[in-house]
């Protein structure tokens, strides 16, 4: 398989600039700029290298730097902002700080021949983000792109297959970019496109059943779309040798719990245990209003069920999990910072052994992992489920959590994604749902003086969920949405629209 190494110097894009490259059928891996040498580069048989972005200086000796060697190992290599100024200090070039004033946002590219540059206009959009610049160009390099400010906005020799780009080709506003991609890896790295979601599919089963062999597997099923599309993978492979445990702590949307079920029990062929568990998690979270104290209850509850029941009905084989590739990048790997630990990147009882840890998608991005959910058969309902935070409707039920509390919630939260489906407005939605803030007000109903509940609307617009604006959504939808919840669901008589954006709020409300 033909493989593109995105080398990370800190960007905030690098992330990005991987799934750009697979979208040309082209599988890319992430590694940080410490966490592999020029040799074991040479040694992976990379078709092509792509420095990323950061945030620092070259000229600072404390910023990520990396052995020059690697320009000399022959293979096609594209550096982006940060990668480009390196690739310039690297081979003798000047960079300089302090421009006039920085670039950042949608500029005018004036680019030049270059191969990179096949099939678009001479003048072009791009998105910049710098303060510093090549000033002074290595030997053998020459400029392709300027902008008004930049001087260097692109450079290459084109003799050793050695481009730089200073804007940021990955991203939506830089109009021409993916293009620009797309003539990296097939007209300089001569890349055939052999990443397809069915081969991955077919080479995945294969390898799962080679490696498996006559051996049972445990996975713990939360419903999501990961750990649902790894289950059905592996059901694809192994069948009934397959055990999913899914812990229903009665968090979950309304209804949600037996969809699962029937899901997995309907389509696939495994054997699929659910543990009801709702009153012990009320019971552990009786008095509890504080968020992390919550999450942190819920998460431990959580686990307990979840290895007791591998305790009494399992021995030996593999355990799966539903692992994908950003999770892998932000809980640390190598020597990469962690980030943030996942829930499925914890460590396991020491008193369970297994032959090992399966984790059929630990290559994927999420878009990666619906198309291979749909393609295994999984309902559109579930691949494509909207983020849900893991103690569930735990953290939307803001305070302490009780058994009516959560009906309520659950019950507000079904008219919502009931009527906003039925208006086909949820394909525009990133993400929406009800909150249940606890807090009382005053109403009128049928004459009489009501003090009830008040329920929440949360729905965002958003491409990374790194920032997010809040919805527009049309005034008789919210006014459907409001009159609905407030007859059908018993003790609320107020509804309220967030309209916060992200930043300075967050998606989710604890």
């Amino acid at each position: 398989m033909e493989k593109i190494l995105v080398l990370d110097f800190g960007g905030q894009y690098n992330q990005l600039i991987a799934r750009r490259v697979r979208d040309h059928h082209v599988y890319a891996e992430i590694m940080p700029y410490n966490g592999i040498t020029v040799e074991q580069i040479r040694e992976e048989g990379y078709r092509g290298i792509i420095f990323t972005g950061g945030p620092n200086s070259v000229y600072d000796n404390t910023s990520p730097h990396y052995d020059p060697a690697v320009l000399d190992l022959g293979i096609p290599i594209l550096g982006i902002c940060y990668g480009c100024q390196l690739i310039a200090y690297m081979a003798g070039g000047r960079i300089e700080g302090a421009m006039e004033s920085s670039e950042y946002g949608m500029v005018t590219l004036y680019s030049g021949p270059s191969v990179l540059y096949d099939g678009i206009p001479d003048e072009s959009i791009v998105w910049m983000s710098h303060t510093d610049y090549v000033n002074r160009l290595p030997e053998d390099y020459t400029i392709t792109g300027t902008t008004a400010k930049c001087p260097c906005a692109s450079m290459e020799n084109a003799s050793r297959n050695i481009y730089g780009v200073q804007f940021h080709p990955e991203v939506t506003h830089s109009q021409y970019g993916n293009q620009i991609l797309y003539n990296f890896l097939y007209k300089v790295c001569k890349c055939s496109g052999d990443w397809k979601m069915e081969h991955f599919i077919d080479d995945t089963v294969e390898q799962l059943r080679e490696k498996i062999g006559n051996k049972g597997v445990v996975l713990g099923l939360s419903g999501g779309v990961d750990s649902s599309v790894a289950a059905a993978l592996l059901s694809r492979a192994v069948g009934k040798q397959l055990t999913c445990v899914f812990v229903d702590q009665g968090l979950m949307r309304k209804d949600e719990g037996d969809f699962v079920e029937n899901t997995f029990t309907r389509l696939f062929d495994m054997n699929f245990v659910r543990v009801n568990c709702q009153e012990a998690f009320l019971e552990k979270l009786k008095g509890v209003s504080e968020p992390e104290e919550k999450r942190r209850i819920i998460g431990t509850e959580f686990y307990k069920v979840f290895w007791e029941e591998v305790r009494a009905r399992y021995s030996g084989g593999y355990f799966a999990q539903g692992t994908i590739y950003p999770d892998r990048i932000e809980s640390g790997k190598g020597d990469a910072a962690t980030i943030k630990t996942h829930h499925n990147q914890v460590k396991m009882p020491e008193d369970i052994t297994f032959d090992g840890v399966i984790e059929p998608l630990q290559d994927l991005f999420k878009d990666e992992v619906r198309k291979v959910g749909e393609k295994l058969g999984l309902p559109r309902d579930l691949v494509w489920r909207q983020p849900f935070p893991g103690p569930g409707l735990g953290v939307r039920v803001i305070g302490e959590v009780t058994a009516e509390r959560i009906r309520i919630l659950q019950e507000a939260d079904w008219v919502l994604r009931d009527e906003v489906a039925r208006s086909g407005y949820d394909e525009k939605l990133a993400q929406f749902f009800a909150v249940l803030p606890g807090v009382k007000t005053v109403g009128v109903m049928g004459d009489h003086r009501t003090y009830e509940e008040l329920i929440a609307i949360r729905a965002v617009t958003t491409d990374d969920f790194m920032t997010a604006d809040w919805a527009k959504i049309p005034y008789d939808l919210l006014g459907r949405i409001s009159n609905r919840i407030i007859n059908e669901v018993e003790h609320v008589n107020r509804v309220v629209y967030d309209i916060t954006q992200k930043p300075p709020g967050t998606v989710e409300w604890e």
